[in-house]
């Protein structure tokens, strides 16, 4: 609860912060420009992400296997999509590196490493097993 504060919290604050410093530097106008065209390009390419995602899944699903990683990419897009129509720098950062294909895989891979750790098998095991076989009676054919 109190890291959820600081972000709703924080984010805003630093975002305005980093707008006045290059709004210094560049000039109010172009500053509003700038974050105009972030999120503009942003969406645009988002909007080219997910139907490539759309694509990739459908495709999985053809060949009979679970479309995992299209759907958790398309959510990492669709999060992007909404950090670049937040206006601002910081988010339009975040917003980008979810976008791009490699850092995306990095990202995600990052998230869930320590979650999903595949056990090896032994090869060696041997599982006995005994087969049962039902006889029907003749009367119920």
């Amino acid at each position: 609860m109190n890291s959820l504060l600081l972000i709703v919290i924080g984010v805003p604050i630093l975002e305005i912060l980093v707008m006045i410093k290059i709004g210094q530097q560049i000039g109010a106008i172009n500053t509003v420009l700038l974050i105009f065209l972030t999120a503009i390009v942003g969406v645009y390419y988002a909007r080219i992400e997910g139907l490539n995602t759309i694509r990739s899944g459908v495709i999985n699903l053809y060949q009979n296997k679970a479309p995992v990683n299209e759907m958790i990419s398309g959510a990492s897009i669709a999060l992007a999509a909404v950090f670049l129509i937040i206006p601002g720098f910081i988010t339009d950062t975040i917003g980008f590196l979810l976008l791009l294909p490699f850092t995306r895989k990095i990202i995600i891979g990052f998230l869930f490493k320590k979650k999903y750790v595949k056990q090896k098998k032994d090869e060696n095991e041997v599982i006995d097993a005994e087969i049962i076989e039902e006889e029907k009676d003749k009367n119920e054919l």
